[in-house]
């Protein structure tokens, strides 16, 4: 009797062949994202500086992406560490070169590396200011920038679209404001903006970029989830291994049609943010508004809303609901 036919080779995973920078990656959310993306089969540059204050206070340490690297390693992947700083121009240079040159090829970055540095506008000193929008903005732009002329150069030589997955991380900070959040919330803005510039600019050459806005329980956000203790048993929504998902998929060659996309994430949950839309429209009856026909028009329009409220609250408030 003949023995039976061996089984089929398993499918390939999503990821398999590629290769990934995720920054921020030595713990929370940037940790999540890069098991999530080795265990899709990329390779994995770990980037953390691993200064230990969420303020971004402390003296750098390659512990943390040693760690994740040797995580990913354990389990069968293939994983490098970095501890460069992506807010300094030529680092986030290196970061990108570094992946290159280790799994001869950056097929997706994903950027998530940051600080806080938390006070009233009233009260915010300019170092303040400046700290968080280099980290979280020019951190951002630095690794974008380098990656973007890595897949220009490798479209130019191929003669067509190469493949390139951008993963930004915004906040809905930035949706709905945060009152002691000024230069949090202008930097996630920011990136919002960088990512969907980034997205026309690299859409044909076969890249697509994409911003996520993820709700999870993280060093950044202890403060914010202080009063959602973790469920002693089942699901925890706040987990930051709930975004993972979404990361990987948007990372993968089944999101190629998606494209300058802001979407919400976190335990159980996907929303696909829209364009702001034009809630209302006034024509003056004249060449040009004078200030008492504006006083006509507007002040009804906004009369009963409470004051204070932002142009974006009654929306994402009622997505926290849902």
């Amino acid at each position: 009797m003949s023995s039976p036919p061996p089984p089929p080779p398993p499918p390939p995973l999503p990821l398999e062949g590629r290769a990934a920078v995720v920054t921020g990656a030595g713990r929370g959310l940037g940790r999540a994202e890069a098991l999530e993306l080795a265990r899709l089969g990329a390779a994995v540059v770990v980037n953390d500086y691993g200064q230990p204050g969420r303020d971004g206070s402390g003296a750098a340490s390659a512990g943390p992406a040693e760690e994740v690297a040797a995580e990913i390693r354990a389990e069968g992947g293939r994983a490098v560490a970095h501890t460069g700083d992506v807010a300094d121009f030529e680092q986030a240079r290196a970061l990108v070169a570094a992946a290159v040159q280790e799994f001869g090829t950056l097929d997706i970055l994903v950027n998530n590396a940051g600080i806080l540095r938390d006070r009233m506008v009233f009260s915010m000193s300019e170092e303040e200011w400046d700290s968080v929008i280099r980290v979280h903005l020019k951190g951002h732009f630095n690794t974008v920038r380098f990656a973007a002329a890595h897949w220009r150069e490798r479209s130019k030589a191929a003669g067509g679209p190469v493949y390139g997955r951008i993963v930004n991380t915004s906040s809905e900070a930035f949706l709905a404001g945060s009152a002691g959040q000024p230069n949090y919330a202008a930097a996630k803005g920011g990136i919002v903006g960088l990512t969907t510039s980034t997205a026309l600019a690299l859409a044909k050459y076969g890249v697509t970029a994409n911003v996520i806005c993820p709700r999870a329980r993280t060093r950044m956000t202890e403060d914010v989830f202080a009063g959602f203790a973790r469920p002693e048993d089942g699901l925890d929504p706040l987990a930051p291994e709930h975004v993972a998902p979404l990361v990987g998929y948007l990372a993968s060659p089944a999101a190629a049609r998606i494209n300058g996309q802001l979407l919400v994430v976190h335990g159980g949950m996907v929303a696909v943010v829209e364009r702001p839309r034009v809630a209302a429209k006034f024509d003056s009856k004249q060449d040009t508004f004078t200030y008492d026909e504006l006083d006509a028009v507007l002040t009804p329009h906004y009369a009963g809303r409470p004051q204070g409220e932002t142009f974006a609250a009654a929306e994402v408030l009622g997505l926290r609901r849902g």
